[in-house]
């Protein structure tokens, strides 16, 4: 059984990490726990999250110094924000632990990328250089010799799962940049209340165009560039990504279908659609991401769902932890 800590416990992804871990069957919650300061320090995570009441009624401890947390236990996941991230994770694997970091502090191997998307000055060169990046269905044997676990971002998760077979297959004419439009519900910018994410104040747009920190993500991961502009919608949580390509003179729908097929057969969080593409109400609440796609000519639409805070957080920071200790990969996500 694996001792484990859920940093940051009281936020929307952190909530669906608790319920993943209670019921797993080789991992038990040590603690859950938030900073110091926190308005949730004291409360249980069943008062602000009432879907876990009678089932996780544990508080959120405050944590201020680590080794008060930190004995006997295995595994830590940090469901906090980038700039906590960067500071936390070398205490805990300095003290042996298997750190899953669900923010973007470790996924990008460049230390410039974060001064100039997260406004921070890297301090772990040398982590960014260990962390593997936990694209699940990509990670491969990297993930079961990792101590560092940098969890992809939402919008990457599906974008990358949508392209990647294609890039590495070299169907796609990538003369012509890869068109994102990605639209997420509110539930992505946090549980702290603001102005701009409050639902009466949300209204279809754009953001980030050009300059969103996970365009730099999804480009470095992929090898390739594309065009990548985030919308929010006025919905709770959930991410459709339409991704318009241009394909290889010669490639039609059945090598497309085939490419996708081989890439994710044996891949049982990835669900492939033969005909028509994906709706958010088929995702959310479940920890799949969805691909159908469209070919006209050598045009080709690709329509990938997911849940913004399982499969684009919760639930892929638990299959990466599947995969790090030998567990079934859907262990405690079906």
């Amino acid at each position: 059984m694996l001792n484990t800590l859920i940093v940051g416990a009281s936020g929307y992804a952190g909530a669906e990490l608790v319920s993943y871990i209670n019921r797993h069957p080789h991992m038990t919650i040590t603690a859950l726990t938030v900073s110091a300061q926190s308005n949730d320090a004291g409360k249980l995570i069943s008062d602000l999250h009432p879907q876990l009441k009678g089932i996780v009624d544990l508080p959120l401890q405050p944590m201020s110094d680590i080794r008060e947390f930190s004995a006997g236990v295995d595994v830590v996941f940090l469901a906090t924000a980038h700039e906590v991230s960067h500071d936390l994770a070398p205490q805990f694997l300095a003290e042996g632990c298997v750190v899953f970091d669900l923010s973007g502090a470790f996924r990008v191997n460049d230390a410039e990328f974060y001064q100039q998307y997260y406004g921070f000055t890297h301090q772990h060169p040398q982590l960014l250089a260990q962390a593997v990046y936990g694209l699940a269905e990509w990670s491969g044997d990297k993930l079961k010799e990792a101590n560092l676990i940098a969890v992809p971002g939402c919008y990457p998760t599906a974008a990358q799962l949508a392209l990647k077979p294609l890039i590495d297959a070299g169907m796609l004419d990538l003369a012509q940049w890869p068109v994102i439009n990605a639209t997420s519900g509110v539930s992505g910018a946090g549980r702290k209340a603001a102005l701009s994410n409050s639902f009466c104040e949300v209204s279809l747009q754009p953001y980030g165009v050009f300059n969103h920190r996970h365009h730099p993500e999804i480009t470095t991961h992929l090898g390739a560039e594309v065009i990548f502009t985030p919308h929010l919608g006025n919905f709770k949580r959930g991410i459709l990504e339409t991704i318009t390509c241009r394909l290889k003179p010669g490639v039609n729908r059945a090598q497309v279908a085939e490419v996708f097929a081989a890439a994710y057969a044996s891949k049982p969080l990835v669900r492939l659609y033969e005909s028509g593409v994906p709706a958010l109400k088929n995702v959310v609440g479940l920890p799949f991401c969805d691909i159908g796609f469209a070919v006209q000519g050598e045009h080709l639409i690709i329509v990938a769902a997911e849940d913004n805070l399982l499969k684009g957080a919760a639930a892929q920071a638990v299959q990466c932890a599947n995969i790090r200790f030998g567990f079934a990969e859907t262990q405690s996500l079906l």
